[in-house]
């Protein structure tokens, strides 16, 4: 049975993050991407990230296939669109992403640095008398079994391994996505710009791919109305707005296309380590897209995770205490800026969207966090 000391469930960005921290660090490391699923859509990458992937030896990722993003535009709080130009950013531009490429490039990188890459979903199937988890893995027709000391959850919103042992996963809110991509335009648009509207209801979200399309997402939350993903609903929403309705404009609506829909919730583990196993990325934390933040957020906690365990198995007793401190800390500051965010935008304060995220009498400003159990189940990421 192979043995490995760290395996790395999830192939996206912090799941590749900790595999190549913990490969540079001499650890070694399996790092399974369940290789199916929905592709990713498009996602816009801050400047600061140039600061992270220098961190990981991934800094090259980013010089072919992807598209810069010159300026954040938005229209909140009032009708005008306002701009924040990447020129005043001490880092330069960020960069709108063909997120399935990105996250090929970084677990190749993972790959050509020392991990052992595997696609396939992973099964938790106990452990042994030393201790060592005995992993599944399902992928290409075959199974086999692997032993590992430590696993690292990076397979996204379900933090599939860390509910399997028990962790218990907190729901702040019940924010949906809606997202077409358009065709391309003819002749190509111009637009390098990301673009954030405020409506009645919730938020319009859209920005140019490197494949010439763009990308349309309306935010609102799944129990109401707004929340209808038929085609003709979502294009009378989308002609109510001033801004989003103009770049979309320039883009041809792939026939017969519909807005497909994915979960956009602030969510959180109760405790983002336990025995033998940490948690990171959108598995520890996954926040409300307005903050802009999540690959960067999914990049440094994967980064973060892999040191904690590095340190870990090093014999460092505290190295777990630190990385649920680090993760405390980011989340205290997410919540403060998510509070803040929503109540620049006051235009509708009595529809149910904006309502539920302003302060209130006995309300904080941010939806009560529910407490959510999920089943054990396979690891698809």
């Amino acid at each position: 049975m192979t043995r490995y000391d760290v395996l790395v469930a999830g192939g996206g960005p912090a799941g590749a993050a900790a595999a190549l921290t913990l490969v540079r660090a001499g650890r070694s490391v399996l790092l399974a991407d369940a290789g199916r699923g929905p592709a990713p859509v498009g996602e816009a990458l801050p400047a600061a990230a140039r600061v992270l992937l220098g961190d990981l030896g991934a800094g090259g990722v980013l010089t072919a296939g992807h598209l810069p993003c010159l300026a954040n535009r938005s229209a909140w709080g009032g009708p005008r669109l306002a701009s924040t130009d990447s020129v005043f950013d001490p880092h330069g531009h960020g960069w709108h992403l063909d997120r399935v490429l990105f996250d090929r490039q970084l677990r190749e990188c993972a790959r050509a640095q020392g991990a052992h890459l595997v696609t396939g979903a992973v099964r938790i199937n106990g452990r042994a008398g030393d201790g060592s988890w005995r992993v599944e893995l399902h992928g290409a027709g075959e199974r086999r079994t692997v032993r590992c000391r430590w696993l690292v959850d990076a397979t996204g919103r379900r933090a599939a391994l860390a509910t399997a042992c028990g962790a218990r996963r907190r729901t702040g809110d019940r924010l949906v996505a809606l997202h077409l991509t358009l065709g391309p335009a003819d002749p190509a648009d111009p637009d390098t710009t990301t673009t954030v509207e405020a409506a009645p209801d919730g938020w319009w979200y859209t920005a140019p791919l490197p494949t010439g399309r763009r990308l349309l997402v309306w935010y609102t939350d799944a129990d109401l109305p707004a929340a209808d993903p038929g085609p003709p609903a979502f294009a009378a929403r989308l002609a109510a707005t001033r801004h989003v309705l103009e770049l979309a404009a320039r883009h041809p609506w792939p026939a017969g296309a519909a807005p497909r829909r994915a979960p956009a919730h602030t969510a959180r583990l109760a405790d983002v380590t336990g025995d033998g196993w940490i948690a990171a990325g959108d598995a520890a934390a996954a926040f409300d897209p307005l903050s802009s933040q999540g690959i960067l957020t999914a990049l440094y906690t994967g980064l973060a995770a892999g040191r904690a365990v590095h340190a870990r198995l090093a014999g460092r007793a505290g190295a777990l205490d630190a990385y649920r401190a680090e993760l405390a800390a980011i989340d205290a500051a997410y919540l403060r800026n998510h509070r803040t965010h929503y109540c620049a935008e006051q235009r509708w304060p009595d529809r149910p969207f904006w309502r539920r995220r302003h302060p209130h009498p006995g309300g904080s400003g941010h939806p009560t966090p529910l407490e959510t159990a999920c089943p054990p189940t396979p690891v698809p990421t």
